[in-house]
């Protein structure tokens, strides 16, 4: 389900970073010419291991609907316990009869065999830095319910039951950022399986009700319940959807931006992009005419800058790589990924690297490079609005020219947010690791590449909030008002105008993007 390809994106923004905002979850924006909507669904959403989506599990996080357990799924786990007790009887199974990683030639017997379980949680759960934000966390609960429900491994069905009430409750384990390399969260999940098992709190819930009482887990529960990239999904459902409304976004603001500088729409036109039809600059280009005919000036150039001009080809790149981060996390968020993974027709074992997150890797770090593409062109745009020979507007879009800065620092602020995009941009792909005893050479990073994009999100937001600024600015300096007829991008430049300072002397203006922040926030969760 490829939500930002719609006008209706599930909007939101980043758990965490510097830069972060919170939406409210169950409200509309409470503006009159802002999208309407309410955010919160009262259909819940039922899991059962093939059907979740990343909006789906973003919403699951920010406690916006309510999950329910799919009977047959349930009714599938216990099946899976009995297939697997089958199985083990009659061949070696990793981590079942032997131990894990360079240990996998020990065979399990005796009495150390009923406490293997519990050993692998306890020395698997050291995971290290920052504890992961509570929306996070709630995600990757999530995701690790809904894949346990695909009966891929013969984890108890009460530790699905557990997961379930957590959800309900708000309740989270306390997990660390720092543990995995991109083939399994092992530390993160390691953690959770203890808080199950009683040995590690709960982080107090949102909801209502206690925290999920305490089950005992064994052999069958523990490596399986670590055998998954959940917490890295979940973060990147979460980032993805936030990028995905953020993006959706763009061509309000850069309409804005083309109309203070009586700027061409030839680059939008359908006979260009029927020659060279990209899914994202199609959608792009049909977008922007959509919000700009008919057009009320004549260009004031035969062609414009790049910031305008190649709007569809680098922003649709963006849309095109949020699209292929999708449909990589349609896969995931439903993927029995155990090792080894159980088969109940025919029962039997399967021993395998499906667990290795090279696919989320590249996506993840082809969607922050794409963005960072959005990002450079908000900055260009800013710049020509600055610029007297394209607005016929002091410099800087100051009170006078006589030496007045107006929005001069907010063109280095962008750039600033633009170079922790790129820094964020830097391939997680490159990265490599040899590990336990040189049995695991390989490692993605995917769930670096998942924080990095997690981090992007607001740095993004604070990019194109200076462009939004300084394109309402000019225009107002301009005196040209938002049209009378309630299109799109009237209502929205209606909409920044009330928000934003319409005083043109030299001030501080961290107070203006941030009302610039809000509103996007607001405009993308009303679009809900």
């Amino acid at each position: 389900m490829t939500l930002h390809g719609s006008h209706d994106t599930l909007a939101g923004v980043a758990a965490a970073g510097p830069n972060a905002h919170a939406v409210p979850e169950a409200r509309s924006t409470g503006d009159p010419d802002g999208p309407s909507g309410n955010n919160r669904s009262a259909t819940p959403i039922t899991l059962d291991g093939s059907t979740l989506t990343a909006a789906g599990a973003a919403a699951l996080a920010r406690r916006s609907v309510r999950a329910e357990v799919d009977p047959a799924a349930r009714a599938r786990m216990l099946r899976a316990r009995a297939v697997a007790e089958q199985v083990v009887a009659g061949r070696r199974v990793y981590g079942h009869t032997t131990g894990v990683g360079a240990n996998r030639t020990t065979d399990l017997a005796g009495p150390d065999a009923d406490g293997h379980g519990m050993r692998l949680l306890r020395s698997h759960s050291g995971g290290v830095g920052a504890p992961v934000p509570a929306e996070q966390t709630r995600a990757m609960l999530a995701v690790r319910l809904n894949q346990i429900l695909g009966a891929g491994s013969a984890v108890s069905a009460a530790v699905a039951d557990r997961l379930a009430e957590a959800l309900g409750s708000g309740h989270v384990p306390l997990v660390h950022a720092l543990g995995s390399v991109g083939t399994a969260d092992l530390s993160a999940l390691a953690e959770l399986g203890l808080t199950l098992a009683g040995e590690l709190p709960w982080r107090q819930g949102e909801g209502e009700g206690p925290a999920p009482a305490a089950i005992a887990l064994d052999t069958w529960d523990a490596l399986p319940l670590m055998s998954s990239s959940a917490l890295t999904i979940g973060q990147t459902a979460l980032a993805h959807t936030d990028t995905a409304a953020l993006l959706d976004l763009v061509p309000l603001i850069a309409a804005l931006s083309l109309t203070a500088v009586r700027g061409s729409t030839e680059p939008y036109a359908a006979a260009v992009h029927s020659r060279r039809p990209h899914r994202g600059a199609v959608r792009t280009a049909d977008r922007m005419r959509s919000l700009l005919e008919p057009v009320g000036w004549t260009p004031a150039l035969v062609q414009d800058p790049f910031g305008f001009r190649c709007l569809p080809q680098v922003h649709g790149a963006a849309l095109d790589a949020l699209d292929a981060l999708d449909a990589v996390l349609d896969v995931e968020l439903n993927a029995a990924a155990e090792n080894p993974l159980l088969s109940l027709d025919p029962a039997d074992y399967h021993h395998h690297g499906g667990f290795h997150q090279a696919s989320l890797a590249l996506a993840l770090d082809q969607a922050r490079l794409a963005v960072l593409g959005t990002a450079q062109l908000s900055t260009a745009r800013l710049g020509v609005l600055a610029a007297p020979s394209f607005t016929g507007l002091p410099a800087f879009l100051a009170e006078d020219a006589e030496g007045s800065s107006g929005i001069m620092i907010v063109e280095y602020a962008a750039a600033s947010a633009l170079a922790e995009l790129r820094g964020a941009a830097q391939p997680v792909t490159l990265g490599h690791a040899v590990l336990s005893r040189g049995v695991e050479e390989h490692a993605s990073f995917a769930a670096t590449g998942a924080r990095r994009l997690t981090e992007s999100v607001g740095h993004l937001r604070l990019v194109l909030a200076c462009e939004l600024l300084a394109a309402v600015r000019a225009l107002r300096m301009q005196r040209r008002a938002p049209a009378d007829r309630p299109s799109e991008l009237g209502r929205f430049q209606r909409a920044a105008e009330r928000v934003l300072d319409p005083g043109t002397a030299d001030r501080k203006l961290t107070a203006d993007v941030e009302a610039a922040t809000a509103l996007l926030d607001r405009w993308a969760a009303g679009r809900r």
